[in-house]
């Protein structure tokens, strides 16, 4: 039998500072949801330090 992808829901909470600009970069990069903008950003910064451990090696 196959696993299938399981997601799950993680509540968090924001300050009204922060969700401001949460809102701010989805609208400025078209991205309909908050759920989608934190996705995106978390893969982004995730992924980022292992660039730049890369390019300090090269």
């Amino acid at each position: 039998m196959s696993r299938a992808m399981k997601t799950e829901r993680v509540p968090i909470m924001f300050d009204a500072e922060l969700l401001s600009r949460l809102d701010a970069y989805s609208f400025k990069n078209c991205i309909r949801s908050r759920a989608e903008t934190i996705r995106r950003l978390i893969e982004s910064g995730i992924s980022e330090p292992e660039t730049q451990k890369a390019d300090a090696t090269a």
